[in-house]
């Protein structure tokens, strides 16, 4: 069984724990539904946020969705100038016997723009499974 990084991303309104918390649980719950993830399954999971988002900790969210014994890890994204704003990104280690190929990144709103290629995927794959 191999590792594989799981890259999500999303931005948010408002500088809000609200906000913040909503975004992530957002986030998680599309990358876990996306992947068919078992949150047991979960090595870790490391979150980012822009320097203009500091009113809660992402991990929260995760801890909220019962992630209990799954290690977190929240810190400060690079500060490029011209870079997102507002933007909350996450990887999880997950323990899984797909390919890398295989693996459904997800990213949402404005958070898009980070990777269109991967984000056009994961649209076009949801919407051919309605």
């Amino acid at each position: 069984m191999a590792v594989r990084g799981v890259r999500g991303a999303i931005t948010v309104p408002h500088n809000t724990a609200e906000d913040i918390l909503e975004g992530t649980t957002e986030l998680l719950s599309q990358m876990v539904c996306a992947n068919d993830i078992d949150p047991d399954d979960i090595a870790a999971a490391y979150f980012t946020t822009t320097d203009d988002l500091d009113a809660a900790f992402p991990a929260a969210a995760a801890r909220r969705l019962g992630w209990r014994y799954v290690p977190l890890m929240d810190a400060r994204e690079m500060s490029v100038p011209g870079s997102l704003a507002q933007c909350i990104r996450v990887m999880l280690l997950w323990n899984t016997e797909k390919k890398s190929q295989q693996v459904t990144h997800i990213y949402l709103r404005n958070a898009q723009s980070l990777r269109p290629d991967l984000a056009n995927n994961s649209m076009h794959e949801e919407q051919e499974e309605k």
